[in-house]
């Protein structure tokens, strides 16, 4: 039997990115975000329109997208409730954001050189994509204030051990994304991390395995 209930959210997961963009100052930002699809040679991003990473978008034309493997959910959720704008939002702040100036630091990531773009990439990350925008279109409604960005990955690094040898494929056998949905982390099908976000955000949690400690 199906019932309507009114969802508030329609997250039903997608991978985690780690979007690295410059600062107008010249420092990196880094912001974990899910809302991303790809299709070819191209990426759709949702963000929010107070984010610092929509700014930097806006100004800088450029990205990385990094894509985290499983295993490091936990440098991803302390990124969580962090923002890189100086002055946090009300809105924001009320849910427990706080403002981060190094976010690599904080999430005990490390920067690497990019070769077509100026934003670093996240040296842990097995998947990177070096990306320029290509267009952004406005995504208001009653309870969004968002941009949607199409970005081109110029170039891809991938870990060598994700691809199948002898070909331009990614193992799906390899390659296990951190998944995100409804605010909870997922990997290889269970849940692997308890979530700030989904604190911050108030989630109700429904009868999942919770880890035992962060």
């Amino acid at each position: 039997m199906h019932v309507v209930p009114g969802l508030k959210v329609l997250y039903f997961g997608t991978p985690v990115v780690l979007i690295s963009s410059r600062n107008e100052d010249g420092t990196a930002n880094l912001a974990p975000m899910s809302s991303a699809w790809w299709l070819g040679q191209h990426c759709m991003l949702g963000l929010a329109n107070s984010a610092q990473t929509t700014a930097n978008l806006l100004r800088e034309r450029e990205c990385v997208l990094n894509l985290p493997s499983s295993p490091m959910v936990g440098a991803v959720d302390r990124l969580a409730l962090t923002t890189g704008r100086p002055v946090v939002p009300d809105h924001k702040a009320a849910q427990g954001y706080r403002h981060e100036p190094d976010k690599f630091s904080a999430a005990g990531l490390t920067e690497q050189a990019s070769e077509l773009v100026a934003p670093p990439r996240v040296a842990e990350c097995p998947i990177q994509l070096e990306c320029r925008l290509v267009a952004h279109h406005p995504f208001d409604g009653p309870s969004v204030s968002a941009t949607a960005f199409h970005v081109e990955v110029l170039r891809a690094h991938v870990e060598e051990g994700l691809v199948i040898p002898g070909t331009h494929h990614v193992d799906p056998l390899a390659w296990d994304p951190l998944i995100m949905k409804f605010c909870e982390f997922f990997g290889e099908g269970r849940a692997v991390h308890p979530s700030r976000l989904a604190e911050g955000w108030n989630m109700p949690h429904g009868p999942l395995a919770r880890p035992a400690s962060r």
